[in-house]
């Protein structure tokens, strides 16, 4: 896991109205939103947001993810949303995790997936390119 701080960052949320069922929990499919906001935050960090990525020739699809919900979501519940890389080498894999903003207690984990994909040829890359590194600030 990369411990440098730099490759963190969180963001704070009220839930909406709009995300939740008729009890007032929040859908489950929506948590993947709440992964998206703390996602482009933390690629924007680097200067390597989702423009960014087009500009630099590489697109980076969600390949695989998966959440655990520990406890419920509900609408105007303040909550954070940690999202952090533990991997960028060969692909991108962030981790996130969501806590009541209040009680600081963690209720949701998960992670993310992408690879790079050549725009041009449509190739997938077996290896990060070289603008994620250099954006990033490592070696490769």
């Amino acid at each position: 896991m990369l411990t440098d701080p730099r490759f963190t960052t969180e963001v704070e949320l009220t839930v909406p109205f709009h995300d939740v069922d008729m009890m007032g929990v929040v859908w489950h499919g929506n948590y993947f939103r709440y992964f998206e906001i703390a996602r482009e935050a933390l690629l924007n960090q680097f200067d390597y947001g989702y423009r960014q990525m087009k500009a630099s020739g590489y697109l980076w699809p969600v390949v695989d993810t998966r959440v655990k919900y520990r406890d419920v979501l509900t609408f105007e519940q303040r909550i954070r949303v940690q999202a952090h890389i533990e991997e960028f080498e060969n692909r991108l894999r962030i981790a996130y995790q969501i806590f009541d903003a209040t009680s600081g207690k963690r209720t949701t984990t998960g992670y993310t997936i992408q690879v790079a994909v050549e725009e041009k040829s449509r190739e997938l890359c077996f290896v990060s390119p070289a603008i994620l590194f250099e954006r990033m600030g490592v070696t490769p």
